[in-house]
């Protein structure tokens, strides 16, 4: 499972979506978990860095979903039209 910080905005962007790329690299589980539930305070930063992991996660051959996506969060995905590429994790 990858975990997200609580906070995610473009300051912490660019490090975080590395950090997340390696470790999404080291999982052996074919599906890969995003956990949300800890961001606090963020902006669309976070919706390009879960983004950024799902494009890793497909490049790799395994499936991609996210759990406790945050309501703000979830709206943003929706305005932006890409909310349908966050599926929540079963």
């Amino acid at each position: 499972m990858l975990v997200l910080p609580a906070e995610l905005t473009h300051d912490q962007a660019g490090v975080c979506c590395r950090m997340l790329a390696q470790a999404l690299r080291s999982q052996p589980e074919p599906a890969v978990v995003a956990d949300a539930g800890a961001l606090s305070r963020f902006d669309s930063s976070a919706l390009a860095v879960l983004l950024e992991c799902r494009r890793e996660a497909l490049a790799l051959g395994k499936s991609f979903s996210v759990s406790r996506l945050p309501a703000r969060l979830r709206d943003l995905a929706n305005l932006y039209g890409v909310a349908q590429l966050l599926p929540a994790a079963a």
